[in-house]
């Protein structure tokens, strides 16, 4: 999913918001016809990238993200080479040209020091660079010296709570400091309505759209934003429409957020 909002930053540079829809696969393969990818901006984990990926979702959208998929890898394995799934990560995003793509921001695992040694790896092999994701235990010196030194950067740590409602505001500072180092900024699973409005990141990813069918709600752009609208107790939503419907007014709020927000 991708809302798009436009802003004016420092210096004059009006800069756009893109809003990633994030998901599996696992419903926009079932439910969503691939006509619909066209002007949709799409995140996914690499965990669950397929042939579905590489052959619909990737050529027909807007915009694609990948994110490493270490955590639900890691998961489901007793022990991990990190070895060989970096090899992997790679070659995918090479066979497919991927742009943006996240690094393994697994410290607590590993350390990190050894995720900069990944980090190092990933640009030789790809030949871009990765997108670094920053949390609070890396500290603010780290962050900005990232932002001095890739073209795009992220904040890590909202979905987990790792940042809490009450730290939003100092998504101020931070969008500033990397703007004024010229790199983007993505707010990695951030997308409290009001906060997008307020704090203008160059992208970020919901799996909002995904909550119909997981809770059965109906999601409509009222013009300006997005309302829920939970079923009524003792119905039952349709997953196929629910799934398209919901796809459908996200985008719709991405495209007017391109334009007026």
């Amino acid at each position: 999913m991708n809302i798009y909002l436009a802003g004016v930053m420092p210096g004059g540079v009006k800069r756009n918001m893109n809003l990633y829809l994030a998901e599996s696969g696992g419903l926009l393969k079932a439910y969503i016809p691939e006509k619909l990818y066209d002007g949709a901006n799409i995140l996914q984990s690499f965990y669950y990238a397929d042939e579905f990926t590489t052959k619909v979702i990737i050529p027909n959208c807007k915009r694609f993200m990948l994110d490493s998929g270490a955590y639900s890898f890691m998961a489901g394995k007793k022990s991990v080479n990190w070895n060989e799934y970096v090899e992997k990560y790679c070659q995918f995003i090479r066979a497919n040209n991927v742009q943006h793509y996240f690094e393994l921001d697994i410290d607590s695992i590993i350390g990190f020091e050894q995720v900069l040694e990944i980090r190092k790896t990933l640009e030789q092999k790809t030949g871009v660079k990765p997108i670094p994701v920053w949390h609070r235990s890396r500290g603010y010196n780290r962050f900005l010296k990232d932002a001095e030194s890739f073209p795009y950067i992220a904040i890590g740590g909202i979905v987990t709570k790792e940042i809490t409602q009450k730290d939003y505001p100092i998504f101020s500072k931070f969008i500033k400091d990397a703007h004024d180092r010229n790199a983007k900024i993505h707010g990695l699973g951030f997308t409290n309505l009001k906060g997008i409005t307020q704090y203008h990141f160059d992208s970020v990813d919901s799996t909002a759209w995904v909550s119909g069918n997981r809770f059965g709600a109906i999601y409509r752009f009222d013009g300006t934003t997005m309302k829920k609208i939970s079923k009524p107790e003792g119905c039952r939503v349709k997953s196929s429409k629910t799934a398209i419907n919901n796809f459908l007014e996200w985008k719709k709020f991405a495209q007017y957020a391109e334009k007026k927000l």
